[in-house]
């Protein structure tokens, strides 16, 4: 085989016709794509063709094969449409800690046509009654703590599945005991569409409640086949063969599989592989680390807080980590000098990362091994599926080292937001998704991602809309004005911090507190300033942010 390659000679030679991954141009609601022509038309026949006795999912001491992960997903489909009338384009909401469930619920929401909700598991009831409301869920998947929360809210208008509960469940049916009626239960035979929408994933932007990505079969199954073309086109450069396994692959599912990069990255692209996926209750660095030990982990991809933790953990113990094959890194970008940390403690791993969004399922560039190592600052060059530009305010395309706003299009990039037409009108031109990165190619193609139009803060991968947390701090009756930035933080990349305007004797306790019961954990400032004068604005009126974060740093430093 040639040696020598370039990614792009690769690139052509693996997607030219007859070839696996052969692309093919399509216009898909006007908007020119290139698409895999040999790609299954739906998510179900990737289940369906992927059904076998190797291991699938390892939680805990339980284990599943394919063929038994598919049976449940068959029985729960049947009572699906059985019981609840779920139909084609009807929501199906998940909200839960990784269990096998969650997967179980996914295939079978997905295989009859419905479209998987995957819930932020992390949200308090409010929350989750707003986003229950929004997507018009027939049916809910929730495990105990999402159970607690749900029975907080008055006049729940879905029905709910227990999963797991720790008693007889107040609300709902458990899980096991509607499986239990329908133990031979076959797939129901539904005609799914390559465009027809498969799920909605919530995703933060800088004001409101999060938006619903709605993603088709094709976004998704293009995105996972983006992923397999990187890899073989990786190993055609360096003149290798796909390698026999001498084990079966495995992966560590650490990230939520509500985010795209666990349900897409860790678990959508463990089937086509055969890998088995182990996943943990919670993220914990070291028990991560002996249990790439005992079920030889091959991969793991992770925002950077959970791949550096694994770092430490790994210079701390005496574990064996030299199956690890891939360190990936998706959600937040990692420090320089985690990637030499990666490359310089893992006996056989190689470190790599992308750029993606929810909204383009999670795929958009990629960089790793050498690469990455010689350009760590750098997300990579485009997918061959995706198109990339870079413009600057009035929308004109810049040339290569200038920096402007990154636009993206492709066979990947979702229909829209889910019954938000506002916002796929300032969303989208053209079929171009305006991302509210700033960014700019080097000479070779490279994109470097260097700040952000959209007022947002990616605290260890998870999206957190600035205007949100300042919406709920000013339903404080004391609290008159309030700004919410960004603050630097070695692990997560980014901390929330908060400077709120009170004439009164405001104790940080009280509006902490008073936070606790309107947003999830991990939106609450970690950082809060209580000034009793308002807050300075520039000419036009707006808030000086940046003035209130450099003063929000130095008291943090000092």
């Amino acid at each position: 085989m040639t040696t020598g390659m370039t990614r792009a000679q690769a690139i052509a030679q693996l997607t030219a016709a007859g070839e696996p991954y052969a692309l093919a141009p399509m216009t898909i609601n006007n908007v020119p794509v290139r698409t895999f022509a040999n790609a299954p038309a739906n998510l179900g026949e990737i289940f369906s063709e992927s059904v076998s006795d190797a291991t699938f999912i390892v939680y805990e001491d339980e284990r599943y094969t394919f063929a038994d992960t598919y049976a449940l997903a068959a029985r729960l489909a049947t009572q699906l449409s059985a019981r609840y009338g779920v139909e084609k384009g009807d929501r199906v909401a998940i909200s839960m800690r990784n269990y096998p469930e969650w997967v179980v619920g996914f295939m079978a929401t997905t295989s009859i046509g419905a479209i998987a909700v995957a819930m932020n598991a992390w949200w308090e009831a409010d929350e989750i009654e707003q986003g229950l409301e929004d997507c018009g869920a027939k049916v809910m998947l929730a495990d105990e703590e999402r159970l607690q929360r749900l029975a907080q809210i008055d006049n729940l208008t879905c029905e709910i599945i227990a999963v797991r509960p720790t008693s007889k469940p107040h609300i709902g049916v458990e899980f096991q005991t509607l499986l239990a009626d329908v133990p031979d239960a076959q797939m129901p035979e539904v005609e799914v569409l390559p465009e027809d929408p498969a799920t909605i994933f919530y995703t933060s932007g800088s004001t409101g409640f999060p938006k619903g990505a709605l993603a088709s079969h094709r976004n998704i199954i293009s995105a996972l086949f983006s992923w397999e073309l990187d890899q073989a086109a990786a190993l055609l450069m360096q003149g290798l063969e796909p390698p026999t396994p001498t084990t079966q692959p495995a992966t560590l599912l650490a990230v939520p599989l509500f985010h795209a990069t666990g349900s897409h990255a860790v678990y959508l692209m463990s089937y086509r592989a055969q890998r088995k996926m182990v996943a943990m209750y919670k993220w914990d660095a070291e028990a991560a680390a002996a249990l790439i030990e005992a079920e030889q982990i091959s991969s793991f991809v992770a925002p950077a807080a959970m791949t550096g933790d694994l770092v430490q953990a790994a210079q701390r113990t005496q574990r064996d980590l030299s199956t690890l094959l891939s360190v990936g890194g998706g959600g937040a970008p990692r420090a320089p000098e985690q990637v030499k940390d990666i490359d310089q403690t893992f006996t056989a791993a190689l470190p790599s990362t992308g750029w993606g969004m929810t909204e383009t399922n999670a795929i958009g560039t990629g960089i790793g091994g050498q690469d990455y190592l010689g350009r760590p600052a750098s997300s990579g060059r485009a997918s061959a599926v995706c198109d990339l530009k870079v413009v600057d305010d009035a929308g004109n395309e810049l040339p290569q080292g200038e920096r402007g706003e990154l636009l993206i299009r492709g066979v990947s990039v979702i229909q829209g937001y889910w019954r938000r037409p506002e916002a796929n009108r300032t969303t989208f031109t053209d079929g171009w998704l305006h991302t509210g990165d700033v960014a700019y190619f080097d000479e070779e193609g490279f994109v470097f991602i260097v700040d952000r139009i959209k007022d947002l803060i990616i605290r260890g991968g998870e999206n957190i809309g600035c205007g949100e947390v300042e919406a709920a701090l000013l339903e404080h009756p004391e609290v008159l004005e309030a700004s919410v930035y960004a603050v630097p933080d070695e692990r997560l990349g980014e901390e929330v911090g908060a400077t709120v305007y009170t004439r009164g004797d405001l104790a940080e306790t009280a509006v902490l507190a008073f936070l606790a019961e309107r947003l999830a954990k991990f939106k609450i400032p970690r950082y809060l300033q209580i000034v009793h004068e308002p807050l300075p604005r520039i000419a036009s009126g707006k808030i000086l942010k940046r003035a209130l974060r450099d003063q929000a740093l130095a008291s943090i430093t000092s």
